[in-house]
């Protein structure tokens, strides 16, 4: 009995210990943050893939991408499945048509290629390289070669990302394999040995380590109100240290001292197809008031570069929807005067 006894007043210890410390964390991670980066660099993500699903002419909404809202950097996203629908035969003229638009505007560019890249269903992978995961894995990293030889020389292009959130288990994808994610970073550095890659990972559902030592550059992404199955609407209960204390375990076990937000929550998170739900639905977790809360965030966490989510979705709300506020708001923020 005396022995019980003791095995549980350790355990209560233990337990109150674990608590102690998640609680000194939690106190912590929510300490008000009074500074904010105000230099940092605003960008967006551009999906020409989404902008057509929403119904969108995409090629309108990217030059409003560039021309009215101003952005100067965009990350695009390269689908797999589109450019190479069939073996060995490549269609880059959409790739092409943004690139050169972007380089007669002195605009940035990233370009995330793999097989799995920004929006849903996350992995674009051609019919033909699915009949076996030999022939994908082998398949990939030519298209990866192929893709970055053909752009290495455009200015315009600062960086590539290869592969999105590999490390975090969403989308409809294969099983995931660090061993090929490391040969296609092999394969692109080999590839443009000038550029620096970046590797990106969950901003709350991972611990970044193994993406960040893998990476010249660390992209998080950065996500607050979501809709959750069980429990609806749900912020996340952290406030920016919780980014800075993981910067600082980046630094210490991933030597890495270059980390941005590559995908900052700009448009809504709910239950079904964000345009296919009724606007007030929609606005519940993205409206004029979040976007500026959440801007604010990113600039206290104090990376030098923010790219936002959302850019289709804003303009199909201004030209769709007769609902400009979110475009405009956003305006001010690439202008510098918000």
């Amino acid at each position: 009995m005396h022995t019980v006894k003791k095995v549980l007043k350790i355990l209560g210890l233990a337990v109150a210990a674990i608590l102690a410390i998640a609680a000194a964390f939690f106190i912590y991670f929510n300490f008000p943050v009074f500074s904010e980066n105000k230099n940092a660099d605003l960008g967006v993500t551009f999906s020409s893939r989404y902008a057509s699903d929403i119904g969108l002419n995409w090629k309108e909404a990217y030059l409003a991408t560039l021309d009215d809202l101003g952005a100067k950097k965009i990350r695009i996203p390269v689908y797999w499945d589109l450019v190479e629908p069939t073996e060995g035969q490549y269609n880059y003229a959409d790739l092409d048509w943004e690139l050169a638009q972007a380089k007669a505007r002195n605009v940035d560019i990233i370009l995330a290629i793999g097989q799995k890249v920004p929006r849903w269903p996350e992995c674009a992978i051609p019919a033909w390289a699915s009949t076996s995961d030999a022939k994908r894995k082998v398949a990939i990293q030519e298209f990866i070669a192929h893709t970055i030889s053909r752009y290495k020389n455009e200015p315009e292009v600062t960086n590539w990302q290869i592969e999105n959130e590999p490390f975090l288990a969403f989308g409809v994808c294969p099983a995931f394999d660090v061993h090929t994610l490391d040969a296609e970073l092999a394969v692109a550095r080999a590839a443009d040995p000038s550029r620096q890659i970046i590797v990106t990972d969950s901003g709350e559902l991972s611990l970044w380590i193994q993406a960040a030592s893998r990476a010249d550059i660390f992209g998080t992404t950065m996500y607050r109100k979501i809709w959750k199955n069980g429990v609806g609407y749900y912020t996340y209960p952290i406030g920016p240290r919780f980014f800075q204390f993981k910067a600082a375990l980046n630094k210490i076990f991933a030597h890495q001292n270059n980390d941005i937000v590559i995908e900052l929550q700009a448009e809504p998170w709910i239950n079904g197809y964000t345009t296919q739900e009724p606007l007030d639905e929609q606005f519940k977790s993205m409206n004029v008031d979040q976007l500026k809360a959440n801007v604010t965030y990113a600039r206290q966490v104090g990376f030098p570069q923010i790219y936002l989510w959302g850019v289709e979705w804003w303009y199909w709300l201004k030209v769709d929807k007769g609902h400009p506020e979110l475009w405009n708001e956003a305006k001010l923020m690439f202008s510098g005067k918000d």
